[in-house]
């Protein structure tokens, strides 16, 4: 359905995953400011992408790749009707090719994923939202291989994943040679376990300790938490 936010509007009616809190979490989360290339890994609907645009200076680029040919045009309507469509570069193809055809010095400041996470399990009859939720078109090995390829000297990629999913990605993840600078447990509501994490990634040779913390996004009372506010308050309407 529809979405409409501050600066922004999002039509996802032909989208396999619609505008999700994950998305938006990971939108507000990810640290974007100062950036001048931005490559999204399957843009979807737009979402990533327009929050990127809004957050990011008037010089900065964004690179937005969706496989899905109805996600593709819902997402050229998006940009097309935002505040930024002169920053953003959209192609319909899937990272796997971009990555075969993009020159070698093609990287990218900061890189953000919300990548399909199940590899197992039930799937709907419905392709598009199947191949949104499950890796059938993107392996997690394949999604650090293209984030290994694209992500400069220096850069920042930033992924949302379930929690059920750590132990799987970070496998992947040591033998793509990059690791984690920054890995967040987020649970829904303030007292139960995490069921996602913020990770950001950089390549492998920075001798850093990792940073980690945790946040909810609910309190028990129902309520957004004050640090989901101070994240998303750009971008809600009603924050």
């Amino acid at each position: 359905m529809p979405f409409t936010f501050k600066q922004f509007h999002i039509d996802d009616s032909h989208c396999g995953m619609l505008v999700s809190t994950d998305a938006v979490l990971l939108g507000a989360w990810a640290q974007l400011s100062t950036a001048n290339t931005i490559l999204d890994i399957g843009s979807g609907s737009g979402v990533l992408t327009l929050m990127a645009a809004q957050r990011t200076k008037a010089s900065a680029t964004i690179m937005a790749i969706e496989l899905d040919a109805k996600a593709y045009e819902d997402s050229q309507k998006n940009i097309a009707n935002s505040p930024w469509p002169q920053k953003i570069t959209l192609l319909n193809t899937s990272i796997q090719q971009y990555c075969l055809t993009a020159p070698a010095h093609n990287q990218f400041d900061h890189i953000i994923c919300n990548p399909p996470f199940f590899n197992h399990g039930p799937q709907t009859t419905h392709t598009a939202r199947a191949n949104a939720r499950h890796t059938n078109t993107l392996t997690f090995k394949e999604l650090l291989d293209a984030i290994k390829q694209c992500l400069a000297p220096l850069g920042l990629a930033s992924i949302i994943i379930p929690h059920t999913s750590e132990a799987e990605f970070m496998q992947a993840l040591s033998q793509a040679g990059l690791q984690v600078s920054h890995n967040i447990a987020v649970s829904s509501v303030q007292g139960k376990p995490p069921n996602r994490l913020l990770l950001a990634l950089t390549h492998a040779n920075h001798n850093k300790a990792v940073i980690t913390g945790s946040l909810y996004i609910r309190d028990k009372q129902g309520q957004y938490s004050a640090e989901m506010i101070n994240l998303c308050q750009e971008f809600y309407l009603k924050l």
